[in-house]
């Protein structure tokens, strides 16, 4: 029986890890996939969603212009390597001005849920929330309202609903570069009206010792929902950005089953510790491949450049629960 719970995807981009690798995570040997300066007005272009989108690939990117302001854009790809993204941020449709006013956008998350793609991302509305919308073609975004009081960062959505209900985990924060920072679930009947908010981790020592945050849209195993976080770590130099991973309870995922202690990725390549900031590798999207456990992951670099790192989920989940700090 495949570990992963959902689709084949047979066209996912791999590499095989390299003999002699002995992490649980790998980078794609042609990093960074997607340069800073892929569209003529960007900055830099990191911290994206991927997912499978009519036999290709389709996503949301965050491209900081240079003007330095953030914007989101969307994209695609034959390959799930080589990206054209619009050069025109995507501008979202709805029925309420209010909601629509623009400020700006960053860090989006991607996720299938019945009969639509809903898109997450960091929203300017007098301070940084969490803004929704939807899309069925990567081509018009139907804004919806904000899940969230500023402030908060980090909103995910689970892939599917749990219990009749759509499910999200989120990070409180501040105004600022918060400096601190847990995970919440919250749930909601319509994708409007948010509740039944629940912790489920906070820091712990060494590279999740300052804030954590939730990465990809969780990943439905036989074990449990494998979710992959980033932590950060306050050194004398800023904030070091790594990632972890952990496994929660399939019906109640505000209880953590197993969490690693050490990292599975840290910022160890020249282009996730050189760039605008340095000293970070931040994991925003997962694609799998049920039948054979592949996982592909695309992260932000020095929220410079995007990379696209592997892993596979029995590996995985082993390391999860043979490093657990639960």
């Amino acid at each position: 029986m495949a570990t992963i719970i959902g689709d084949a995807l047979p066209n996912i981009p791999w590499q095989e890890k390299p003999l002699g690798d002995h992490n649980v995570v790998w980078r794609y040997s042609s990093n960074p996939i997607i340069p800073r300066n892929l569209i003529p007005t960007s900055n830099s272009i990191f911290n994206s969603a991927v997912v499978p989108f009519e036999g290709e690939f389709a996503g949301v990117f965050r491209c900081d212009d240079t003007r330095r302001e953030m914007q989101l854009h969307s994209g695609r790809s034959k390959d799930g390597i080589s990206w054209e993204l619009s050069h025109e941020r995507i501008h979202f449709e709805g029925d309420d001005q209010e909601s629509l006013r623009w400020e700006y956008g960053y860090d989006p998350r991607v996720c299938w849920i019945d009969d639509r793609y809903y898109v997450t991302w960091c929203n300017g509305y007098h301070g940084p929330t969490i803004g929704v919308a939807y899309t069925h073609d990567f081509k018009t975004f139907t804004k919806l309202e904000n899940s969230f009081l500023p402030f908060n960062r980090n909103g995910v959505l689970f892939p599917r609903k749990l219990n009749g209900k759509y499910a999200m985990l989120s990070r409180p924060s501040d105004n600022g570069h918060t400096p601190f920072g847990d995970i919440f679930y919250s749930e909601s009947p319509d994708m409007a009206y948010w509740g039944k908010h629940r912790w489920v981790m906070g820091r712990k020592g060494g590279w999740q010792s300052t804030k954590i945050g939730a990465g990809p849209t969780p990943i439905e195993t036989t074990e449990g929902w494998l979710l992959v976080y980033h932590g950060v770590l306050t050194s004398c130099n800023g904030f070091v950005y790594s990632a972890g991973a952990a496994l929660l309870d399939i019906d109640e995922p505000w209880k953590v089953i197993y969490r690693t202690a050490p990292y599975i990725m840290s910022p160890q390549a020249l282009y996730e510790c050189v760039g605008d900031v340095p000293n970070v590798a931040f994991p925003c999207a997962a694609l799998t491949d049920a039948p054979t456990g592949r996982i592909a992951f695309y992260y932000g670099c020095a929220d410079t450049v995007t990379g696209l790192a592997f892993a596979q989920v029995d590996e995985l989940i082993d390391f999860v629960k043979n490093n657990s700090s639960v």
